[in-house]
């Protein structure tokens, strides 16, 4: 039990130093992957605080690091598409850089950003606290049987008729970045996260080619790209569903 209580906290501290740096990053403007970077950091502590769910503990943190996901969601999907426009028509994006950077600017200065990182503060100190009087005693128990749970979606997703990309998409990254950050469970084999991996890769790109044809229906000057971006479309759910056919071949009759 303690031990799994030092790696939880040891994880809690690595996303919040990772957290300031990336904050540091966006303030400096240093390079164009700190949100993408800080993105990945809220990723990890919502892997790690998903299978805790119910733990009275954890409630705030989760929902700060929810909410700051869903506000900068959006703004890397600004950053996606004005990477693309920048290599497929070679023109200067002005106006969506300064719209982009003004974005930044809100988001580091945005309650929930200040509200996660004072719910990680008072996270690790409050595991700290339980874990010297005994509460969260079980606590191993019960991020086991979340991720098991997590995996039993998707395989039961895998093998219903018509099952929704974006709800596989979702599924995926849920089981494969629980399984990452708690190894010691052992919940996936090598091939099965490999295959995790890739799938979650070809429906992003499926994803993007999406998102991309829903802002050119609102936003005319990208309406040259159309049909380049309903070709990709057509080629990333090619690619997508070959890659979840691997997954079902890898997840049937599988007790890991």
């Amino acid at each position: 039990m303690r031990g799994f209580v030092d790696s939880l906290v040891a994880q809690l501290l690595a996303v919040q130093i990772n957290l300031y740096a990336c904050h540091a990053r966006l303030q400096a403007d240093t390079d164009t992957e700190a949100l993408h970077d800080l993105r990945i950091a809220v990723r990890k502590l919502r892997s790690l605080l998903r299978p805790l769910r119910g733990l009275v503990e954890f409630a705030a943190l989760e929902q700060a690091a929810r909410a700051l996901g869903q506000l900068s969601g959006p703004l890397r999907d600004q950053e996606v598409l004005l990477a693309q426009l920048q290599t497929q028509t070679q023109r200067p994006q002005h106006a969506r850089q300064q719209q982009l950077d003004a974005g930044y600017g809100q988001l580091l200065t945005s309650p929930e950003l200040q509200a996660l990182f004072a719910a990680l503060d008072a996270s690790v100190a409050v595991c700290r606290q339980e874990q010297a009087c005994g509460a969260l005693q079980g606590a191993a128990k019960h991020t086991a049987k979340g991720l098991a749970k997590n995996r039993k979606r998707l395989q039961r997703a895998l093998y219903e008729p018509g099952t929704d990309r974006h709800r596989l998409r979702l599924l995926i990254k849920r089981l494969r970045y629980g399984a990452q950050a708690y190894p010691r469970f052992k919940l996936l084999s090598k091939p099965q996260l490999t295959a995790l991996i890739a799938a979650q890769s070809a429906l992003g790109g499926w994803h993007d080619h999406l998102q991309w044809l829903a802002c050119a229906q609102q936003q005319s000057d990208l309406q040259p790209l159309v049909s380049t971006w309903q070709a990709g479309l057509a080629q990333a759910e090619q690619l997508s569903e070959q890659k979840l056919r691997k997954l079902q071949r890898l997840f049937h009759g599988s007790s890991r």
